[in-house]
């Protein structure tokens, strides 16, 4: 018995991922690494949708825009639509609909007096298709355009060019130390190319996250993968943290400090507010001890009878300092640092022997526990 399968042609038009390119349902693998993407835990609840008409929608280059949904059309996460642009329309992926995009919107500090552009429809094959034209435009006008700012003697560096939707305006993303002054490339690039043209400036740390890359902990960099505002990195993280000031090793692949020197410095400073002061000495009968180093998390200090070398090295307890400190100010010299009892010779392990099983010998010594 035959039966005639009928092309469902009902489905909304959302297989070209505006990021990949690849087919997809709004759902694919690029998609869910986007630095930009909000779980919508409001999502499954019924009739919340309809009390909002602000939609997120997602660009390239993590650009996103906030617009209002007019014609009340059944948009979800993933659905490609044309969007209100200055002038023309553009093409962008729903990523947030519903309250919580008006939240998001919240959060981005957007003005109240910001003029909010419309949704016109979901896209249609002729507007994918233009779209597609402009985007393959994109990776020839970069290069003619850093050619043309290098003629002109700017001291620019163009990374990247974003056509719009309909192919009439483009943005180029420029990175540059100083302040250029790029009036004549806009005259340049828009005679040169018939479109609008508009500049944005970058800092290094957005175009590493834009190209992606592994850092050199073996995994995605985290501006590529889930961080989507950036901060200042000072030194004072390392040095907090006792990391050696070593810029080859503290540098990421922006040529900036690593953004990661942030994620643990407030569990050090709320750590070291409970530590002693590195210029606070410790008297015993016998000689003067100095700080050698400290470990903050663990809340253990060495100290030293010489100030600039190790010599007599004793490891204390955050609690037996301060108890050593206390004797000191009352006019008390302890026999010796360490309190009565508590001396233990701690054990040499090697480098990452964590439990005991990396050494070479291990086998060896099992067989000689068999023989005996």
């Amino acid at each position: 018995m035959k039966t005639d399968k009928k092309q469902d042609t009902s489905a909304p038009l959302t297989e070209a991922c505006l990021t990949c390119g690849k087919e997809c349902c709004g759902g694919c693998s690029c998609r869910g690494r986007s630095n930009l993407e909000s779980h919508n835990w409001l999502g499954d609840l019924p009739g919340v949708a309809g009390d909002c008409d602000i939609v997120e929608v997602h660009f390239k280059n993590t650009r996103r825009g906030f617009y209002r949904n007019t014609a009340h059309l059944d948009l979800k996460a993933g659905d490609v639509v044309a969007v209100e642009a200055a002038p023309g329309h553009d093409i962008g992926q729903v990523a947030l609909t519903g309250p919580l995009a008006k939240l998001q919107m919240k959060r981005t500090h957007l003005r109240p007096d910001t003029e909010i552009l419309r949704v016109f429809r979901k896209a249609k094959p002729a507007d994918i298709e233009r779209f597609e034209q402009a985007k393959a435009r994109e990776a020839d006008t970069m290069i003619r355009s850093r050619k043309i700012a290098v003629d002109l003697g700017l001291k620019m560096k163009i990374g990247d060019v974003e056509y719009q939707g309909d192919g009439n305006k483009a943005i180029f993303y420029y990175i540059a130390d100083e302040r250029v002054d790029f009036r004549q490339l806009i005259k340049v690039l828009a005679d040169v190319f018939k479109i609008r043209v508009e500049m944005k400036q970058i800092g290094a740390r957005q175009e590493a996250g834009r190209i992606g890359g592994i850092g050199p902990c073996g995994r995605p960099l985290c501006c590529a993968s889930w961080m989507a505002n950036f901060t200042s990195v000072s030194t004072n993280a390392a040095r907090f943290q006792d990391i050696s000031l070593n810029p080859q090793k503290l540098a990421g692949q922006c040529a900036k400090l690593k953004c990661c020197l942030n994620f643990e410095i407030d569990t050090y400073v709320e750590a070291s507010r409970q530590m002693p002061r590195r210029d606070q000495t410790l008297e015993t009968k016998d000689a003067v001890y100095f700080q050698f180093k400290s470990d903050v998390l663990k809340g253990e200090i060495t100290y030293s009878t010489d100030k600039h070398v190790p010599a007599n090295l004793v490891t204390l307890t955050r609690e037996r300092v301060f108890e050593v400190m206390a004797l000191n100010k009352n006019g008390i010299k302890p026999d010796k640092l360490a309190a009565d009892g508590n001396e233990r010779d701690l054990e040499k392990k090697a480098f990452g022997d964590i439990l005991g099983q990396d050494a070479i010998t291990r086998f060896d010594r099992k067989k000689k526990k068999k023989k005996s």
